[in-house]
């Protein structure tokens, strides 16, 4: 399928996998929708597409915290263009503390910044999307979505959560040719690290050895674009480690119980 002309909403586009697609997405010719807080950021993105591509590149700061501004955006996200084909849930945030040190709230925000917030944008563009009969789902979840380990405890329930609300929701809208598409990075190189809260939700500001030593952002870019084109269900990209991981999980399940207790995941 081609991208060309497709009017494409990334948020968490200022930084890390978002902007590294961005970038890939630009190169289809999209025209695109650049979210996340920062706008001076999402400036900087948009400054570095193609000078060919800027005129059809937009900017629309938003805070996924803050889940009842989100129709609002959705709303100019849809005017901007006079339409949405695709948007890609990208923005979120991480975790690195262990759960008997994890206050409560700090549950509750990576909660709602990452479940809450995307599946309120989701929700909000579901009815252009039905209107329009087609549309595009494009989901960054994790591994966390799928298998568990020490540290993640918060981030790894509310990408769980992803994976059930946009499974229900693809069984749901297939029949009006809208697809769900639910990505599944591993460690891959950006400052997700450097932002993840810790039990008591300061920042960590600091990187961890895993996530240093993962995949380029463009790389999984790439893989990213090829799955939308394709209209894949479900993607891993990752290295070899957390890609075994999630089969260990999946038909070993004890099995994985006994290797996660020593795997290295800071």
């Amino acid at each position: 399928m081609s991208l060309t002309s497709k009017v494409v909403w990334v948020t968490g586009a200022s930084s890390g996998i978002g902007e590294a697609l961005v970038y890939a997405l630009a190169k289809e010719g999209c025209k695109l929708i650049l979210s996340a807080r920062r706008k001076e950021e999402l400036e900087r993105v948009k400054g570095n597409c193609p000078a060919a591509v800027q005129p059809n590149v937009r900017i629309l700061p938003l805070d996924l915290s803050k889940s009842d501004t989100l129709q609002l955006s959705t709303q100019a996200a849809i005017q901007f263009f006079g339409y949405v084909d695709i948007l890609v849930n990208n923005g979120g945030i991480s975790q690195r503390s262990l759960a008997k040190d994890t206050l409560l709230e700090v549950d509750r925000e990576l909660m709602e910044v990452d479940y809450f917030g995307t599946v309120a944008i989701s929700k909000f563009l579901l009815p252009h999307f039905l209107e329009r009969k087609g549309g595009h789902y494009v989901v960054t979840s994790s591994v966390m979505g799928l298998i568990g380990t020490p540290y993640r405890s918060g981030y790894a329930a509310a990408k769980h959560a992803l994976h059930g609300f946009f499974d229900s929701l693809r069984a749901e809208v297939w029949k009006e040719n809208i697809f769900v598409t639910l990505i599944c990075p591993g460690w891959i190189r950006t400052n997700i690290t450097l932002n993840a809260v810790t039990g008591d939700g300061s920042k960590l500001n600091e990187m961890d050895k895993t996530t240093d030593k993962g995949l380029a952002p463009d790389y999984c870019a790439a893989r990213i674009v090829s799955a939308i084109k394709s209209k894949k269900e479900e993607v891993y990209i990752g290295g070899a480690k957390e890609v075994f991981g999630v089969y260990v999980k999946r038909f070993f399940p004890s099995l994985f119980s006994k290797l996660v207790r020593k795997v290295k995941v800071r």
